[in-house]
């Protein structure tokens, strides 16, 4: 099964899980890609609890749903692609603290704070699952410095590509290659 983790203010209804979404039904591959909490403790909770009662899951996590994925692939020993993963979102999502809109329809709200920002601390890996990574990164990420996974992910499968933006545009192109990589026929 194909678990999509979902970044900052994103859902499970975003633009990348549906387009991975439908991917998966075209080809009988479980998926799931749930909406999770903005409070980052009960995200990997919920996380850990579908990992613990499914079978064979595979991880797909984007931006800051690749911190959460590098987290569980260590931990679980499991396969994971990071789409332009956010390797220290403590940094990048102080700059956010306060009142923020949900991306995915802009109308829901919810307040990021600094107790937040500390619960992201539990979730850092000091050793990255090399083997088990394929790092996906595009150069024009306007968000995100793309050397950074670069650099702390050197050694894992890599992808860079010049141009695209933190949403990762032109994805879908990649299907095959992560299907490959997560031993998916």
């Amino acid at each position: 099964m194909v678990l999509y983790i979902h970044g900052f203010a994103s859902s499970g209804e975003g633009e990348k899980a549906r387009i991975f979404r439908e991917h998966y039904r075209k080809s009988g591959e479980k998926f799931l890609a749930p909406s999770l909490s903005f409070i980052p403790e009960l995200a990997v909770g919920t996380l850990e609890e579908i990992i613990k009662n499914c079978e064979d899951v595979k991880l797909i996590g984007s931006s800051l749903g690749g911190y959460y994925a590098l987290f569980l692939a260590r931990k679980y020993d499991l396969k994971a692609i990071l789409i332009n993963p956010s390797l220290h979102p403590q940094a990048t999502l102080k700059k956010v603290l306060g009142e923020q809109n949900c991306y995915y329809d802009g109308e829901s709200r919810f307040c990021w704070d600094e107790r937040h920002i500390k619960m992201l601390d539990e979730f850092v890996v000091t050793k990255p699952p090399l083997a088990n990574l394929f790092v996906m990164l595009q150069k024009g990420d306007e968000t995100l410095d793309w050397s950074v996974a670069a650099k702390e992910l050197d050694g894992a499968k890599m992808l860079i590509e010049e141009g695209g933006n933190h949403s990762f545009s032109g994805i879908a192109r990649h299907f095959d290659a992560i299907d490959r990589f997560l031993d998916i026929k």
